[in-house]
């Protein structure tokens, strides 16, 4: 796809801010103490980076998906877990007020997130319920004015720095998935903790915790979208978080493409090269071809996703599933032409093989898209 100069613009701002802002420094020390600094998110806040899709008139840009998935592909190529922290924002955290939010809770929720005052989390996975989103076993039960909510979520990204997350609660428990509620929870509410942060393999420094919830009051005001339709919301917005993980594996298997083509070039065995051995030149045309291809795909899975096409949910699903797996290829050839260097922290795709395994897992695993694929063609 040739992309317009509006989107080359994009692409050029979103690189200018990673390549600038981003660091090998602040990344060493994001891995080192396993958080982004303050000081670090407040400049991703002032950048407007969190309010990429939000609209102008609540503060923020006013982008279109494709703009969106550019801007993250740029970072991620940079910095995967800085992309997550602002993918995070823009598409489950204020995914499901752009879709169910009333005017009030889109000025209270949303431009506050668009404007960088607040951030937001995305309750659904919790310990018995991960591909089965629809087996969540949280509760909440109306109390005059108010929702009771007692459950815990596992698995969420950034909950220790959220300031609200959307809850995901049965208020019908034997309706199953056409059971679920979804509601705006405030993390300062009386009754919720956090668990301690969990100890992953790769994407370092976002933090991703449980969410316990024991009695909280929740005001219907904050209660998003109608009792028992809360299921179709967050499908919906996941939409948003696959094409979001897509664009991180855009980034991360560019990354590990350059990564091979300057080291093929830079070193030498065997008196030449090693680029010049035909074993790692077809390894390299394999990789770009991969990217090449997954990069279609994702791209074209937005524009479709912007025109409500009636299969766009399948082409989201095709996208995630094929740059997720894709990236992980990158990233294992990247370190296969390191050799041993690869398997050093000292190089840079030791990061990238580490933080490109998850894409495949979160947001649905890659399993959980074919069938979303196969569902669509076989209906």
């Amino acid at each position: 796809m040739v992309l317009t100069e509006k989107y080359q613009l994009v692409k050029k701002l979103a690189r200018d801010f990673a390549e600038n802002e981003i660091p090998q420094e602040l990344q060493d020390e994001i891995e080192a103490t396993h958080e982004l600094p303050v000081a670090f998110r407040e400049k991703i806040a002032k950048s407007g980076l969190l309010g990429i899709k939000a609209p102008k008139s609540l503060g923020g840009q006013g982008a279109d998906t494709l703009a969106y998935v550019l801007m993250i592909e740029e970072i991620a190529r940079v910095s995967m877990v800085s992309s997550i922290y602002i993918s995070g924002a823009n598409s489950l955290g204020s995914g499901p007020l752009m879709l169910a939010g009333t005017q009030e809770q889109l000025e209270k929720y949303l431009r506050p997130i668009a404007e960088g005052r607040m951030y937001p989390a995305f309750g659904l996975t919790e310990p018995g319920a991960g591909s089965d989103a629809g087996g969540v076993q949280t509760t909440a039960v109306k109390d005059g004015d108010y929702w009771i909510l007692n459950g815990r979520k596992c698995f969420i990204t950034a909950a220790p720095y959220a300031d609200y997350t959307m809850i995901f609660a049965k208020t019908d428990p034997k309706a199953g998935s056409r059971g679920i509620t979804t509601f705006i929870m405030d993390m300062n509410l009386p009754g919720i903790s956090l668990g301690k942060p969990e100890n992953k393999m790769g994407i370092i420094g976002v933090p991703t915790s449980d969410i316990i919830m024991e009695d909280v009051c929740v005001h219907d005001n904050d209660r998003l979208g109608d009792v028992n339709k809360g299921f179709s919301n967050a499908m919906k917005t996941l939409d948003y978080g696959r094409l979001g993980v897509s664009a991180q594996s855009l980034g991360v298997g560019q990354a590990a493409l350059d990564e091979a083509v300057k080291y093929a070039k830079e070193r030498k065995q065997f008196g030449q090269r090693i680029g010049d051995f035909q074993a790692i030149r077809f390894m390299i045309a394999d990789m770009a071809t991969e990217l090449y291809a997954a990069r279609e795909l994702v791209y074209n899975a937005c524009i479709l996703k912007d025109k409500n096409d009636p299969q766009a949910s399948m082409y989201c699903s095709m996208a995630k599933y094929y740059a997720s797996e894709m990236c992980n290829h990158l990233a294992y050839k990247a370190v296969q032409i390191h050799g041993g260097y690869g398997y050093i922290k000292d190089y840079k795709v030791e990061r990238l093989y580490r933080d490109a395994r998850v894409n495949s897992l979160f947001e649905g695993t890659s399993q959980i898209q074919q069938i979303v694929i196969a569902n669509n063609l076989l209906k």
